[in-house]
C-alpha cells in the first residue's frame, strides 16, 4: 500500500454495499478537506454513497462566531453559510468518491443556482444536509442539495464545483 492509499483508507469508514462508506467523524472530515475553525461547516458524515450522494451533519450553537453580529437579539445563521455546509459535505463526498485520485486536490465552487432558504436556522438545530451528485464532466461536478432541520427542509441550492490541483 502506496502512501496514497493509506491516505485513502484512514479518511474513510468502513465500505458496506453498494460502495455505501459508514460515518466519518470530525477528525476524518479535516483529512478530507482543508477547511478548519471557524469555517469548518459540517461536523459528521453519516452516510457517503460513492460517486452519489452524501448526508452531513452540522450542529449549530449559540457559539457559533456569527451569532454575534448576525442579528444578536434574534440569532440567525447565514444563508450563505448553510450553502457553505452544503458544499463542503458535497467536498467529502468528492474526495471518498475520487480515493487515492483525490490527493493533492482541492474542491472549488464555481455557481450556485436556486438558492431557497425556507426557514431560519437558529441555535440548537441539527441541519441534515443531503447532497446527490447529478453528474461530472472530467473534473467539473453539479450537484443539488437540501439542509433540513426535523425533516424539513430549511434551504436548497444545485452547485458546480471544478476539481483541481492545489
Amino acid at each position: 500500500m502506496d502512501a496514497n492509499e493509506a491516505r485513502a483508507a484512514e479518511t474513510a469508514g468502513p465500505v458496506g454495499e453498494e460502495g455505501r462508506v459508514e460515518a466519518f467523524d470530525i477528525a476524518q472530515i479535516m483529512r478530507a478537506i482543508p477547511h478548519r475553525y471557524p469555517f469548518l461547516l459540517v461536523d459528521r458524515i453519516v452516510e457517503v454513497r460513492k460517486n452519489h450522494s452524501c448526508v452531513g451533519i452540522k450542529n449549530v450553537t449559540i457559539n457559533e462566531n456569527f451569532f454575534q453580529g448576525h442579528f444578536p437579539e434574534h440569532p440567525v445563521m447565514p444563508g450563505v453559510l448553510i450553502v457553505e455546509s452544503m458544499a463542503q459535505t458535497a467536498a467529502v463526498l468528492v474526495v471518498e468518491t475520487l480515493g487515492p485520485e483525490a490527493r493533492g486536490k482541492l474542491v472549488y465552487f464555481m455557481s450556485v443556482e436556486g438558492a431557497k432558504f425556507r426557514k431560519p436556522v437558529g441555535p440548537g438545530d441539527q441541519l441534515r444536509i443531503h447532497v446527490n451528485k447529478d453528474r461530472q464532466r472530467g473534473n467539473i461536478w453539479k450537484f443539488a442539495a437540501e439542509a433540513k432541520v426535523d425533516g424539513k427542509v430549511v434551504a436548497e441550492a444545485t452547485y458546480t464545483a471544478m476539481i483541481l490541483d492545489r
